[in-house]
């Protein structure tokens, strides 16, 4: 999946959207504009010009109007779209071992394609087949899944869905849909006004007598005729929806396989929507308004409106051989599969699932575990308490589970953002007792042992999967951590790499959650007015991941020769104290168009390809640079 390229597809997708949105608007407007000159014009002594003229501006205003108070009502983001639909918040600590797995799955995708976990919800009441990803930016992202999704797929199944959705948030879909929902609520409007005028005759007194009732009134006919009106943005709305929608599934599915290294878990969830009665329809009353961010389609359309491409379509993309006969044999093995499921289910007990294994990467709360399960911190830790036998994978296990609770997720949070040097923590301990009180300095050294027993590979796993828990901290407590990590770091003119990697992040991803519309959207600033900020990034990948000074001029020279060829360079020295500079750098950079992105991205993989070997730190250093530009990690970085 190219993500730039993706990025392109999404602003075609948004001018196709403006377009036919303009076309939407101004056929309303027309048909408004007759109706006026019919009804009122005869009784109305002004002109037609003024009649047109107010008419005009009244409905404009009314499209306007409706439009933003829906993108205003979506405001918290993706957890406002879900919980709009019906969605229940999936909690941290659910025993439903279906629920449990559902949860495993979105954390380790989320910790293998760098992004935080997302929020979890359920639609309980859908059985049919269906997912959504929502949310302005990955800081607040939201996905949803449907009952049926949890009773019907297999893990696999499950994974290739979720993997699915995931695509959607690292291609920034996500924002545009939202947006979607605020421009169709405002074209179909008047339709909405007219259905609600229709729906009240004989509920709001405007009749004098019986005689009045047994006749059609102004008010209904007014009605019947907005109702009309509207059917016009009903149609543009549907064909909006069916534009935006279609290719990115495709892709979409594409994604999925690319994130799982097979087809089986994506294709075989699309060949159960289309053997199961429920398919991916959903129940809830304003299915078609979120249809474009669907998995399948949630209701039957015609082929003008349908917002996914047919099911053996999509099929067909990832198994080439496969044969619409083979459906029929499908839905007879998994009608038996249901059926010893769910005696299966009666009678098993709760029990624990397994981790969802990812081949080639490492992810997830049990591989970060095996991964740490001999590193000489956790035999420290293990001696350190010689009459209690710990292992690594425990400790990873009680940290993964604690982190899921806001207090004790802000505790560790706190404690990654800690400096290993003894003579520094102490001072950075008194920031913490001042800002949060004894309590939270208590936990923070409660929790300390346990973290600095683990590897540095493991700490951006465990803040991705301490992020939920800390969106749901009081804003007032999430405005004082930004504070106190700010005044944690500032302590050290000198921070570490590691402290600063994760700093940076959680800021980042805590102040586009508290506030998700202002989340960054495409930049449009050009590569050479960044060259600056191109070559001190560059920089300091290439100091940090080289063994010496001549290996780190020759990275940033291949860097530095990819992004700008032919033109003269001159070695960036670093600042001492290069943090804040980096971060000035990191945010002009964000603001650069996404073709010039790619090609900053491609200069640093140089960099790190130059001497054949991609350290902990050059890792660490690309997952945060991709994260601040708003893309993801390219799957050929080795990372």
């Amino acid at each position: 999946m190219d993500f730039f390229a993706e990025q392109a597809r999404v602003r075609e997708s948004t001018r196709i959207l403006v377009l036919l949105f303009i076309a939407a608007v101004l056929a309303i407007v027309a048909a408004v504009d007759m109706l006026v000159l019919l009804v009122v014009g005869p009784w109305v002594k002004a002109t037609h010009a003024s009649l047109l003229t107010i008419s005009t501006i009244a409905v404009l205003g009314l499209i306007a109007g409706c439009a933003a108070y829906r993108i205003s009502s979506l405001s918290g983001g993706g957890k406002a779209v879900a919980e709009d639909v019906g969605g229940e918040l999936v909690p941290p600590d659910t025993q439903d071992p279906a629920l449990r797995q559902l949860r495993n799955v979105i954390e380790e995708v989320a910790i293998a394609s760098g992004t935080p976990v997302p929020d979890i919800y359920l639609l309980p009441d859908e059985p049919g087949i269906n997912a959504f990803a929502a949310g302005y930016s990955p800081s607040d992202a939201a996905i949803c899944v449907t009952q049926g999704c949890l009773d019907n797929l297999t893990r696999d199944e499950l994974q290739g869905v979720i993997a699915h959705e995931f695509s959607h948030v690292l291609n920034g879909d996500m924002r545009l849909n939202i947006r979607l929902m605020g421009l169709l609520f405002g074209i179909m409007a008047l339709s909405i006004i007219g259905r609600q005028m229709t729906w009240s005759r004989g509920n709001i007194g405007i009749w004098n007598s019986e005689d009045d009732r047994n006749r059609p009134s102004a008010w209904f006919l007014v009605g019947i005729a907005l109702m009309a009106i509207g059917s016009i943005g009903h149609f543009f709305g549907r064909l909006i929806q069916a534009a935006v929608a279609r290719s990115r599934e495709t892709l979409a599915d594409a994604s999925a396989v690319q994130f799982t290294r097979q087809t089986s878990g994506i294709a075989g969830a699309l060949k159960k929507i289309a053997v199961l009665a429920e398919g991916s329809r959903l129940q809830v009353t304003n299915r078609h308004e979120i249809a474009h961010m669907m998995l399948g389609d949630v209701d039957h359309f015609s082929a003008w409106f349908a917002t996914h491409p047919p099911l053996m379509a999509r099929i067909r993309l990832l198994e080439p051989y496969f044969r619409e006969q083979q459906l029929e044999q499908l839905k007879t093995k998994v009608q038996a599969s249901s059926a010893k499921h769910n005696d299966d289910a009666q009678a098993a007990a709760p029990r624990e699932l397994p981790p969802l294994q990812w081949p080639g990467q490492v992810v997830g709360a049990a591989a970060v575990a095996a991964q740490v399960a001999a590193t000489p911190q956790a035999a420290q830790a293990t001696e350190a308490a010689p009459n209690v036998t710990i292992s690594s994978r425990e400790i990873f296990t009680r940290l993964r589970e604690a982190v899921r609770q806001p207090e004790s997720a802000l505790a560790i949070s706190l404690v990654l953002a800690t400096s290993r040097h003894a003579e520094l923590q102490a001072r950075q301990a008194r920031v913490v007792a001042n800002a949060f009180g004894d309590d939270v300095q208590s936990a923070v050294g409660e929790f300390a042992t346990e973290v600095n027993a683990l590897p540095p590979t493991s700490h951006m796993p465990l803040l991705s999967l301490a992020f939920p828990a800390l969106k749901q901290l009081p804003q007032g407590r999430q405005q004082t951590l930004l504070e106190t990590l700010d005044g944690v770091v500032s302590i050290d003119p000198q921070v570490g790499l590691d402290d600063y990697c994760l700093v940076r992040l959680l800021r980042m991803h805590l102040l586009e959650a508290c506030k998700p519309r202002s989340a960054p959207v495409d930049g449009q600033k050009k590569l050479p007015a960044c060259r600056d900020s191109v070559s001190l990034v560059c920089a300091v990948v290439a100091t940090y991941g080289a063994s010496d000074d001549a290996a780190a001029r020759r990275a940033w020279l291949l860097a530095m020769n990819q992004a700008f060829p032919g033109a003269a360079a001159t070695w960036q020295t670093l600042p001492l104290e290069w943090q804040a500079h980096f971060d000035r750098a990191l945010d002009d950079l964000d603001r650069l168009m996404p073709a010039a992105k790619e090609i900053v991205i491609q200069s640093l993989l140089s960099a790190i390809r130059a001497d054949g070997v991609v350290t902990p730190a050059e890792s660490e250093l690309l997952r945060v640079i991709c994260a601040s530009l708003h893309c993801p990690v390219p799957a050929q970085a080795g990372v």
